[in-house]
């Protein structure tokens, strides 16, 4: 999965191996190719399984993204409120239409936006906020829409890494606010390899969507007038066919990560020196992170027994073309010492027992 070391655990294990190769050689045959019935198809059941008026497909999850602040007008300058700790992907999307990103400390014990920490970055010139619901941890919607409602300021979710994921109010993540962002990329819990998805019950901010997914017409084929700027954000038939085999899988994907959170938070539970993040009933984490001292010297060891984990990736007011940081000390502590353990849904129980029992030996030896 990495590109550079075959591994015998892998960081992510996930498999394409029920009826993937024969969707994608029907819409081949059939000569769908690039955006069209099975797409929308592919948008229908995902409407209907979290419960919104529209979901429209696009290229991946981070298009999702510079798509939906291309709906609200970011323009340069404009200030946004993001996450310190998340895939870059969400402050670029602001970067790249000129707009700032203005980092928010996290919550001290899990790596999700600290909701204390926002309202004093707020500026005349915020125009929204990105809170992203870091592996499938759920941000409070319910009290981010008080605060933000008082400014004027839209939400758009980040749920790249929550598909399946509940609030404590048992509302699918990403679909609280005015637009919901998911990401269909490999290391997710269901993939089409590449891809994602918005999802709005606003029905004219979703016409405006899927104008701007098409170079700003709905329809190529109508004669159209051009309603808005826009670009090729689409997604394709035959990605849209993995995609509807994959979502038939979500359940018991769903079932399986839980039960393989279930079994690290056991076998992991007397090592002091490795701590698993907390997570929140019916919230869907397709990743097991945790805390760890000596973070590179078990990296080292583990990659010597042919297991594959992955660092966090770094805080994001740590990349040197920002124009200032802000101070957020909690979001440091994840930096420093996060790690992701072999994850996904085809992580078998043998796996999860090899790369525990050697977690155990380098602590007790250390």
């Amino acid at each position: 999965m990495n590109g550079y070391k075959s591994f015998e655990i892998p960081w992510w294990s996930t498999e394409f191996t029920s009826g993937e190769d024969l969707a994608v050689a029907d819409a081949v045959r059939n000569r769908r190719l690039s955006q069209g019935v099975i797409t929308s198809e592919f948008e229908t059941i995902l409407k209907d399984y979290l419960g919104v008026r529209n979901v429209i497909a696009v290229t991946n999850g981070s298009c999702a993204l510079l798509v939906s602040l291309i709906a609200i007008g970011i323009k340069p300058g404009d200030e946004v409120l993001v996450p310190n700790r998340t895939w870059i992907a969400t402050a670029h999307a602001v970067h790249l239409l000129g707009g700032i990103p203005v980092f928010v400390d996290t919550e001290s014990n899990r790596p999700i936006m600290d909701l204390t920490d926002i309202e004093h970055r707020i500026t005349s010139k915020t125009k929204a906020i990105i809170p992203v619901h870091m592996n499938g941890g759920a941000v409070d919607i319910t009290t981010l829409k008080e605060l933000s409602s008082s400014y004027d300021i839209q939400i758009i979710e980040d749920a790249a890494q929550a598909l399946g994921s509940l609030s404590p109010e048992r509302v699918h993540l990403g679909t609280e606010s005015l637009m919901g962002c998911f990401s269909l990329s490999v290391a997710k819990i269901i993939s089409s390899g590449q891809g994602g998805f918005i999802t709005t019950d606003d029905d004219e901010l979703a016409n405006r969507l899927r104008a701007i997914r098409t170079h700003g017409v709905v329809n190529t084929l109508s004669g159209e007038s051009w309603r808005t700027p826009g670009f090729n954000f689409r997604f394709t038939d035959v990605l849209a066919s993995i995609g509807i085999v994959q979502l038939g899988l979500l359940p018991d994907r769903i079932l399986r990560l839980t039960e393989i959170r279930k079994q690290y938070a056991t076998e992991l539970q007397d090592i002091l020196k490795i701590r698993l993040i907390p997570s929140k009933q019916y919230e869907v984490g397709p990743y097991i992170e945790v805390l760890v001292e000596d973070r590179s010297g078990l990296i080292t060891y583990l990659q010597g027994k042919s297991i594959e984990t992955r660092p966090f990736y770094p805080d994001l007011d740590t990349a040197p073309y920002w124009t200032s940081n802000q101070d957020c000390r909690n979001s440091k502590v994840f930096s420093a010492n996060g790690l992701y353990l072999p994850s996904g849904p085809s992580l078998s129980d043998d796996q999860i027992l090899k790369v525990t029992s050697s977690i155990k030996t380098y602590f007790y030896k250390s």
